[in-house]
C-alpha cells in the first residue's frame, strides 16, 4: 500500500488520471490521495483488515512446500480467472493508456495482455523472478559458493518450479477462455509485460545476472505508511541508553508470540525498546518491560534518526527505511520476501537473522551483538547512502510516463492510467 499510493499521488500531481481496481478495505486511502476507486467484484477482496478476513492466510503454511502451495492457490494462479475478468472489464470500460500491475496478479497480467494494453508490473520489493547466478527466491539463501550450493540451487528451483507448475494447466485453459496461447512456464506471463518496475535499490540485491530485458530497478520509495500516527517521545532528551525500534509487520502473520520474546529480549538489556505494532496487532494483552514503550503506530522515518539498531520481519519497507537511515538490523522473517530480504541484510553485513521461533535469549544476544559491532552501522550507511540515492532518482513515474505514450498500438482508444 505505500508504494503504491506514493506513485498515485505523484502521477496525480503530475496531471495524470488514475482509476485503482483493488479491495475494498483500501477504498478510503485511494480515494483520499485523489484516485478513483472501483472494488473488486470476482477476485477475492476483503472488507476489513481482520486476520480471519485474509484470503491468503500464508502463515498457516507448516513447510516451504505448502506455503508455495498456498501462494499458488490463492493468489498468484487459482483466483487468476476472477483477476482477469475485474481487469479487463475496466479496461474495456475506461479505456486506459497503461495498466500498472502489483506484483504476483498474474490475472492482471492476462487480462492487459489480451486487450493489447501497455502493462508494468509494479514490484515493491526486491526482483523475485529468477536471474542466472543469483539464488532462487523464497528459502533465504546467500549466493552459491562452491559447487554443492549451485547443485542446492538448482535442486530448490527445480522442486519449486515443479509446485507452482502444478497450475499451469488451469491457467492456460484460463488464458484459452480469453483467446490467448499457452505459456510454458509460471514466469512467462511475467516476462510477456511490457515492463517489471523493482522499487528497490540494485544496491540491495544479490550479485546475479544478465536481468530480464524487461525489468527496471527504479529505486525504493521511503514513504510511511499512511496509518502512520504520532507518537510521543517517552525519554528524556539526556537519555543515554540506545534506542532499539521492534516492529514486526503491519499485516498479520500470527506474530504475537515472536513480538512477546522480542520484548522480552530487549527487557533483559540496557536499552530503550519502542515497540510499534500496525494496525495488525491488538496492543491489548502486551506486557511491555519498564524500559519500552508500546506505540499502535509511529511513522519510522522520526524514530530512525535516533535508533541504534531495529528488530524486523525484514519486510521489504521496513528494511530499506532503516537502512536508509543507516540503521543495522535484526531480522526475523516470517515469510512472504522477508528470508530473501532477510539474506541480503546478511550479505552485506548490514546486520544479523534469526529464526522466529528464537528464544528469548537469542533475541537479547543478536541485539547485543549488533550493538556492540561497529562494523554493522558503518556497512548500514554505506548502504544505505546508495538507497537514499535511488530513492532520491526515483525513475518509476517516468516509466509508467513512457509506457502510457503513444508509440505503442493499443486495441482501446487511451483516455487514463489505471492500476489494479
Amino acid at each position: 500500500m505505500p508504494p503504491a499510493l506514493h506513485l498515485i499521488r505523484q502521477l496525480i500531481a503530475r496531471g495524470h488520471k488514475v482509476r485503482v481496481l483493488g479491495e475494498p478495505v483500501s477504498e478510503r486511502a485511494f480515494r483520499e490521495c485523489g484516485a478513483e476507486f472501483v472494488p473488486f467484484r470476482r477476485a477475492p477482496h476483503r472488507e476489513d483488515c481482520r486476520a480471519e478476513s485474509h484470503f491468503l492466510r500464508d502463515w498457516e503454511a507448516k513447510s516451504p512446500k505448502e506455503g508455495l502451495a498456498i501462494l499458488r492457490d490463492r493468489l498468484l494462479f487459482g483466483p487468476a480467472l476472477g483477476y482477469a475478468q475485474d481487469t479487463l472489464d475496466e479496461i474495456e470500460v475506461y479505456a486506459p493508456n497503461a495498466v500498472a500491475i502489483m506484483d504476483f496478479t498474474m490475472g492482471a497480467m492476462l487480462a492487459a495482455e489480451r486487450a493489447g494494453v501497455p502493462a508494468a508490473v509494479i514490484a515493491p520489493h526486491i526482483l523475485m523472478y529468477p536471474v542466472p547466478g543469483r539464488p532462487p527466491a523464497g528459502p533465504g539463501l546467500l549466493p552459491a559458493r562452491h559447487i554443492f550450493d549451485r547443485f542446492r540451487d538448482r535442486l530448490i528451483s527445480r522442486a519449486s518450479g515443479h509446485e507452482l507448475g502444478k497450475a499451469i494447466p488451469e491457467y492456460n485453459a484460463t488464458r484459452r477462455t480469453f483467446g490467448l496461447d499457452p505459456v510454458k512456464s509460471v514466469f512467462e506471463q511475467v516476462e510477456r509485460m511490457h515492463r517489471i518496475l523493482v522499487l528497490t535499490s540494485p544496491s540491495l540485491e544479490l550479485p546475479g545476472g544478465p536481468l530480464p530485458a524487461n525489468v527496471r530497478y527504479t529505486g525504493p520509495i521511503l514513504a510511511d505508511p499512511y496509518w502512520a500516527e504520532g507518537c510521543a517521545c517517552p525519554w528524556p532528551p539526556n537519555e543515554r541508553d540506545p534506542l532499539v525500534l521492534l516492529s514486526l509487520s503491519s499485516t498479520f502473520q500470527n506474530q504475537r508470540d515472536v513480538l512477546s520474546r522480542a520484548m522480552q529480549a530487549l527487557g533483559l538489556l540496557r536499552v530503550r525498546g519502542l515497540i510499534t505494532l500496525g494496525p495488525a496487532m491488538d496492543p491489548t494483552g502486551f506486557a511491555a518491560p519498564p524500559n519500552c514503550v508500546i506505540c499502535p503506530s509511529a511513522p519510522h522515518s522520526r524514530i530512525l534518526p535516533f535508533a541504534a539498531a531495529t528488530i524486523t520481519h525484514a519486510g521489504h519497507g521496513s528494511v530499506v527505511r532503516a537502512l536508509a537511515h543507516g540503521v543495522p538490523l535484526i531480522c526475523v522473517p516470517m515469510g512472504r520476501d522477508q528470508n530473501d530480504m532477510a539474506a541480503r541484510v546478511v550479505y552485506h553485513r548490514t546486520g544479523v537473522r534469526l529464526d522466529p521461533s528464537a528464544p528469548v535469549e537469542q533475541f537479547a544476544n543478536a541485539v547485543q551483538q549488533v550493538l556492540a559491532t561497529p562494523s554493522f552501522s558503518a556497512a548500514a550507511e554505506r548502504l544505505g547512502e546508495a538507497i537514499r540515492g535511488d530513492a532520491a532518482n526515483s525513475t518509476a513515474i517516468e516509466e509508467l510516463e513512457q509506457l502510457a505514450s503513444r508509440s505503442y498500438v493499443r486495441k482501446y482508444e487511451p483516455r487514463a492510467l489505471q492500476i489494479a
